[in-house]
């Protein structure tokens, strides 16, 4: 078994049910991901043993069962490692304290070690701070730290970037990534924040109203039409690129997005590493022929795979619907959005296989720090 399976049904208050029937990577970061009250923090209860779901429900991870019927594993005897919104260090231990505490916790031995991990999240300064001198970021660290050092075979994230500032969340995304790229550990991280789950996840789940709406790979997921995320405000594709080369001069760097030159403001990175690209759908606009004189710097070659449905040519749309429409266009191997007007689309006549060019405005280019896909 190299999967998380989990078969759940799970009662909550005032009627809702957490009901789940499927299988997760045992690999790599997973993020969770629906607005408040969608299920998230049950599901992650229910894989920690912190809520019993109903007797017939499964749970097992890789070879090791936790739940199945009448076998059920206590919380403490399953290496989950569980990082909350609120960071939950002892009041009265020291940062170092709080960390040794969870190290004289550990069932397994674990090549996970305190000085590591006192490296990997910039501890060392803390160290002898009580936890009621710490800011909001700098607590997460040491929850982060104290959950490693537990020897996990799986972390739980429960939104733990929830309640920092912007500066702090940046900071701590940084620190997360690190260990995404260091561990060998499997991560399930909730959250309701689409732009904070691009830039971690590999694989992301759909929850809404205690159901599972959809599963897959955040890049396969983040550019499809027929999922949530395509029609929320923000909704935007991620695409990944390399570093080719920088333009000291104009203060540039230009990535290569299969094929294709993509400019962007200056990058602390090497040529030849690879960046993920969050562009959202509402800074790409479409045109049959390339601009020759144009402010935009990033025009990039597409084939319009897919649209909205409409019939343009009888102008069929919906009474009183949206006036703006998606379009999925195909670059290579890789897909962006574009949110235009739907008379903008029955004026140019789309239709699919159109060769047409992607205009991206250069502010709207987020570079994420995630090296790998």
């Amino acid at each position: 078994m190299s999967d998380l399976t989990l078969r759940i049904m799970c009662p909550g208050d005032q009627g809702f049910k957490l009901q789940l029937d499927c299988e997760l990577p045992a690999h790599g970061i997973t993020a969770v991901y629906g607005p408040s009250g969608s299920g998230k923090s049950t599901l992650l209860d229910c894989i920690a043993g912190l809520r019993q779901p109903r007797p017939d429900s499964i749970l097992r991870f890789r070879d090791v069962i936790w739940q199945d019927g009448e076998q059920y594993v206590a919380p403490w005897e399953r290496r989950i490692g569980y990082v909350f919104q609120d960071a939950r260090l002892f009041p009265h231990l020291s940062v170092q304290e709080n960390l040794h505490y969870a190290l004289t916790r550990r069932s397994q031995p674990c090549a996970i070690s305190l000085d590591k991990v006192v490296a990997w999240l910039d501890l060392a300064d803390l160290l002898t701070r009580a936890p009621d001198a710490l800011s909001a970021g700098q607590k997460q660290r040491v929850a982060i730290g104290r959950a490693l050092l537990c020897a996990p075979r799986l972390l739980l994230l429960d939104e733990p970037l929830a309640n920092l500032d912007h500066a702090a969340s940046r900071q701590c995304l940084g620190y997360l990534q690190r260990l995404g790229q260091e561990l060998d550990l499997p991560m399930l991280y909730v959250s309701h924040n689409i732009e904070e789950v691009s830039q971690l996840a590999d694989y992301l789940v759909l929850l809404d109203q205690g159901q599972l709406v959809d599963q897959g790979s955040l890049l396969e997921l983040c550019s499809r039409l027929d999922t949530r995320l395509s029609h929320e405000e923000q909704a935007a594709a991620i695409t990944v690129a390399t570093i080719a080369r920088h333009d000291e001069k104009y203060g540039l760097t230009e990535l290569d997005l299969e094929g294709q030159p993509l400019l962007v403001s200056h990058l602390p990175h090497a040529p030849g590493q690879r960046r993920r690209v969050r562009i959202p759908a509402r800074d790409v606009s479409v045109c049959r022929q390339r601009p020759r004189d144009s402010s935009i710097l990033n025009i990039l070659p597409v084939t319009l795979s897919e649209l909205e449905a409409s019939d343009f040519k009888t102008n069929n749309f919906k009474k009183g619907g949206d006036a703006r429409i998606l379009l999925r266009l195909s670059l290579g191997s890789q897909y962006l959005l574009a949110r235009i007007t739907r008379k903008s689309a029955a004026a140019m006549q789309l239709k699919i296989g159109d060769q047409l060019f992607a205009q991206i405005k250069s502010v709207a280019l987020l570079m994420e720090a995630a090296d790998h896909p």
